[in-house]
């Protein structure tokens, strides 16, 4: 069909027309060098964390610091006045598990967000009793272990804090990594697992981790946390992201074999885009997510 042709059909000038061609191009040359596995090395650069997705180890490269969102009508310090009558409980982050916001940080409908998996190690791989800030006695009551979530020197490869060379530049002290919160309240979950009594606010450090998308290539976008206690180390994912969980179907496997707690959702977002690492021996492309809209994964 001819351009003149299809201003006619359409009622479009003929600026308008290669503006629109040209956002077409611009999405396709995108979408096939963005997308590419040479996109990411080792070691990873301080702006960048690792993940798994569909089988493959992924990179992540932050493009800003997180968010915690925190409702008007909501009473995350617990002391009986909503937020927007309470300026002072908001003005430092309150990350929390156990709760979800209807709306992620762009102020769309939490449901047509993408879920970053947060896999948590809930369990002690070299049976060594420590963890961090004195919280070991602590943990053992509650848990009846002291799990490597919580451990300096955990007993299985995380992915946060940043392992340090080979893997990444930077190695990360516990408790932090790259554009994430420092600190999450636990008061909903302990709470709802009957352990503590309701309306507390528990802050610990942010648990050793591990991260799993659904895919592989996204752009940046918000993504939000979703945590997972994983409780057998036998399903735990090695580094090379060769065995155990390494995808969400071998996430939902996991969790009906009753490896792994259920799905706990909470206010914490965190902004990245994703790139596949090369396959060895491979220089195939992969397919892009188009702000969370899967062309291939």
């Amino acid at each position: 069909m001819s351009l003149s042709r299809i201003r006619r059909r359409w009622g479009v000038g003929s600026l308008t027309l290669v503006a629109l061609v040209a956002g077409v191009i611009t999405v396709v040359l995108t979408t096939a060098t963005a997308g590419g596995d040479s996109s990411i090395t080792h070691p990873l650069r301080a702006d960048q964390t690792e993940g798994y997705g569909n089988d493959r180890l992924l990179g992540f490269t932050y493009g800003q610091n997180f968010s915690c969102i925190h409702r008007p009508g909501d009473d995350l310090d617990h002391n009986g006045q909503p937020a927007d009558l309470d300026p002072a409980e908001f003005q430092s982050p309150h990350c929390t598990a156990g709760i979800e916001p209807p709306i992620d940080p762009t102020g769309n409908e939490i449901a047509d967000t993408e879920p970053l998996y947060v896999i948590v190690p809930f369990f002690d791989a070299d049976n060594d009793g420590q963890a961090a800030d004195g919280l070991a006695p602590t943990l053992k009551s509650l848990f009846g272990v002291v799990p490597d979530a919580f451990d300096p020197t955990p007993g299985e490869a995380v992915q946060c804090p940043e392992p340090g060379p080979p893997l990444t530049e930077h190695k990360g002290p516990f408790g932090t990594c790259t554009m994430h919160t420092t600190k999450i309240d636990l008061g909903p979950v302990l709470s709802q697992l009957g352990l503590i009594p309701p309306n507390q606010v528990v802050q610990l450090p942010t648990p050793n981790h591990s991260h799993i998308v659904d895919g592989g290539n996204f752009n940046s976008i918000w993504w939000k946390v979703v945590v997972v206690l994983v409780t057998d180390k036998s399903v735990w994912p090695n580094a090379a992201g060769t065995s155990g969980i390494t995808s969400v179907s071998k996430l939902r496997a996991a969790q009906a074999a009753g490896k792994a707690f259920p799905d706990v959702p909470t206010n914490f977002f965190l902004f990245f885009d994703s790139r596949q690492f090369p396959r060895s021996g491979s220089g195939s492309t992969a397919g892009m997510n188009m702000a969370g809209m899967s062309m291939s994964h």
